[in-house]
């Protein structure tokens, strides 16, 4: 894939219709000769430019980090209300609620117990490899920064994967970039890397895709 090959989805896709508000551009990667059952997909790519949606955090944490939590996170939760969650309707509505959700890490064990059960349903789980289980004496700035230009595609089902890769107001070249980034690392995730990728295609939220690829 190359920048005039996106250039081009982008052209067409602006012949569209217009719609009263401002549209997501989606990516669509659909794969071929893969056995989802076999291979389940599940990754992080960060962006180098803003996907056009702030992402909404939840902390959990006690009072070490406590200050910096709230003026970073869209929710601090801190251990001692932790059983404010034992109802399953609550913890549920706060994993539909959030997209991210990062721990201290002496307090993931307890953390599990709590809400084990339906982040891990959700895949939410504070996840150490993004970056979302943190010592007690972190900066939680850069790490906010980073969510917010990061996107997950997951494949454990349906033989694609999906993501959000901008707004329709952005420059074309910041959803190119954003684009790019995301089939690099995509491609990267593939057991056999390009002989997996049926096509791809881009299109806006209430538009028609387009092939790209």
């Amino acid at each position: 894939m190359d920048k005039q090959q996106v250039m081009k989805a982008l052209e067409e896709i602006k012949k569209q219709p217009n719609r009263k508000f401002t549209q997501s551009y989606d990516l669509v990667i659909n794969l071929r000769n893969l056995d989802i059952k076999q291979t389940q997909l599940d990754f992080f790519v960060t962006l180098h430019f803003p996907k056009g949606r702030k992402i909404k955090v939840v902390a959990f944490v006690d009072q070490l980090l406590r200050d910096q939590a709230k003026e970073h996170c869209d929710l601090v939760i801190e251990e001692k209300e932790f059983d404010n969650y034992k109802d399953k309707k609550l913890a549920k509505k706060l994993a539909e609620s959030y997209d991210y959700f990062i721990a201290q890490a002496n307090l993931m064990p307890k953390v599990a117990a709590a809400f084990g059960k339906v982040l891990g349903t959700k895949g939410k789980m504070p996840n150490p490899k993004l970056g979302c289980v943190v010592p007690s004496n972190a900066n939680l700035e850069p790490l906010i920064q980073k969510l917010n230009f990061t996107v997950r595609l997951t494949a454990k089902k349906a033989t694609n994967l999906q993501c959000i890769v901008g707004k329709e107001n952005q420059p074309n070249e910041e959803i190119i970039d954003n684009i790019i980034t995301v089939y690099q690392v995509a491609v990267k995730q593939l057991p056999n890397e390009l002989q997996n990728v049926k096509d791809v295609t881009l299109k806006l939220t209430m538009g028609q895709p387009v092939r790209v690829l």
